[in-house]
């Protein structure tokens, strides 16, 4: 595999990690980090750790637009986090997961794949 889509796939899964786990910050009994309440925001490790991961994320995709075209790094990066963020949320939160959103994100991929089709 070459190593700038590895970048990009390193990026995807930063970005859908932080999401999952600012999802897990934000669900009861977790709370949002208040400077009213500065112990829930240290206790509050999914938040930070999500943080990290953003921009973790953010830096592999400026990686990655060192490597890419613009218009090729973007689509990738954001269609891949849709998926994985969909797939993320039915296994880790049970949420749900139709068959409307394999349609769409199969989409979403087939519209990307053209996208990026003349990109080596």
């Amino acid at each position: 595999m070459n190593m700038k889509w590895l970048i990009l796939i390193l990026g995807i899964l930063c970005n859908a990690s932080a999401s999952v786990l600012v999802k897990m910050a934000m669900t009861p009994p977790r709370k949002f980090p208040s400077p009213s309440d500065p112990m829930s925001a240290l206790s509050n490790w999914p938040f930070w750790l999500g943080l990290g991961l953003y921009g973790g994320a953010f830096v592999l995709y400026a990686a990655a637009l060192a490597r890419l075209p613009m218009n090729v790094a973007h689509p990738v990066l954001t269609a891949g986090a849709i998926a994985t963020v969909a797939v993320f949320s039915a296994v880790f939160f049970r949420e749900s997961f139709h068959w409307t959103t394999v349609v769409g994100i199969v989409l979403i991929i087939a519209g990307v794949g053209l996208i990026t089709a003349r990109v080596t």
